[in-house]
């Protein structure tokens, strides 16, 4: 059976060290249940990611890199927050 190319992929998590990093697909797997894509790096060998951390993802699970759960808090959540807080404390508004 001879070994077909499966081309490659790019990192698109948006917190991993090689985001935008396209890298050759070795093979797929599934590794406890999650859809995992084995990459080659050329200095260090080959390393597993998640099939959704890449552009082989589904479009919905690029749209929401959560895997589709919501969020508990956003970045304009917490700032929205923490203007809160300083506001109360400011006032006095905060019993301590």
């Amino acid at each position: 059976m001879a070994n077909h190319p499966l081309g490659s992929a790019e990192i698109t998590h948006p917190f991993h060290p090689r985001r935008g990093q396209r890298f050759v697909v070795l093979k797929v797997r599934r590794v406890s249940g999650v859809e995992t894509l084995s990459l080659r790096h050329v200095e260090l060998g080959s390393f597993a990611v998640p099939r959704e951390w890449t552009d082989w993802a589904p479009l919905d699970a690029q749209a929401a890199p959560t895997g589709g759960q919501s969020l508990l808090i956003d970045a304009f959540g917490l700032s929205t927050l923490t203007e809160l807080v300083t506001l109360l404390t400011r006032n006095g508004g905060l019993d301590r």
